[in-house]
């Protein structure tokens, strides 16, 4: 996606669940460079709904990686070039692709003097893009799109006990094996047992879509009594092939992200709505482009407030209802 447009902030309406700050007057457009990962989602929505809101004109930059590295390069060479007031990415490959890791070696390959807004980021200390949560020291900042993994692991085990996890992952996602390395350290504590899968890698070392449906049924064989569909950026892809697959085994899926329940076809969510983490990144933004406050001051934060949604046409199939009080504070998708 090679395309620009302008985006004049005085026409949205108010934002839903956030109260804006108000900003002075501008004389012309901020320029944002976006790089997503697979098009455009409800994150960017939220994100510029944000800044039209407080009368913030933004020119973006529209970049896609179309699901994969190999675009990212050139990125950073045109992001030099164009200098851009602010660079805005989308998930953890994205964003080590553009910003690098903050002990990198290499770092005339990354852009080290432009602020970068990133959102879909579900661990950045563990990929190592920031040291410091509260104080990332470098021009990094950013919304991060995942609910605590003990967290949602006791809201699976309150709609049914965890006995035996399973978990299908992409080896060459650094988000996804800090992810795996923490359900493997909840093991013991929380007294369930792990099922883990990679998914297969092409010659060209991506991760392949290739027997996906054998390596699901191999996680049900393994006796796994739920699938967690936790926040890799290729699976997120896979969710058609995944999903079926699970139910034909009659393996119920836990998504760690809205795509996965809205679109995927989960059983069962705990998540931060896309939208929300738009606008809490576009926020970020807003302080960076109009108060001017250093980037490396701004905290990367996560949402306080997250949503369960339960789908009620795949827990019929299941025959897998959740338990009565569960539903006094759940969302239900009933079609």
């Amino acid at each position: 996606m090679m395309r620009r447009r302008t985006f004049l902030g005085a026409t949205a309406a108010g934002i839903a669940g956030m109260v804006a700050p108000a900003f002075a007057a501008q004389d012309k457009p901020f320029r944002i460079y976006r790089v997503t990962y697979r098009g455009r989602t409800e994150v960017e929505d939220g994100f510029d709904d944000y800044l039209a809101s407080n009368g913030i004109a933004v020119e973006f930059i529209e970049r896609d990686a179309d699901r994969g590295a190999a675009k990212l390069s050139g990125f950073v060479e045109e992001i030099r070039d164009l200098k851009p007031d602010l660079v805005y990415t989308w998930g953890t490959p994205v964003t080590l692709g553009i910003a690098g890791r903050y002990d990198a070696e290499d770092k005339q390959n990354f852009i080290t003097d432009i602020p970068i807004v990133f959102a879909l980021v579900a661990a950045p200390l563990n990929a190592k893009l920031v040291a410091d949560r509260a104080v990332p020291g470098r021009n990094l900042t950013g919304a991060v799109h995942v609910v605590p993994t003990d967290t949602q692991l006791r809201a699976m085990h309150s709609y049914r006990p965890i006995e035996r996890l399973g978990v299908l992952y992409s080896s060459t996602e650094q988000n996804s094996l800090s992810i795996v390395g923490e359900l493997q350290a909840l093991r013991e504590p929380m007294g369930f047992s792990l099922v883990e899968r990679q998914f297969r890698l092409g010659a060209d070392g991506r991760p392949s879509p290739d027997g996906i449906e054998e390596l699901v049924g191999e996680i049900a064989g393994d006796g796994a009594n739920w699938l967690y569909l936790l926040p890799d950026t290729f699976l997120g892809t896979q969710y058609d092939r995944v999903t079926p697959a699970a139910m034909a085994a009659r393996l119920p899926t836990f998504g760690a992200a809205e795509l996965a329940i809205r679109q995927g076809g989960a059983l069962v969510a705990l998540i931060s709505r896309y939208y929300s983490v738009g606008q809490l990144a576009a926020s970020k933004a807003a302080k960076i482009l109009r108060k001017e406050v250093p980037v490396e001051q701004i905290p990367i934060e996560t949402l306080k407030r997250f949503s369960l949604i339960i789908n009620m046409p795949v827990a019929k199939k299941l025959d897998l209802y959740p338990p009565i009080e569960m539903l006094n504070y759940a969302e239900v998708l009933t079609g």
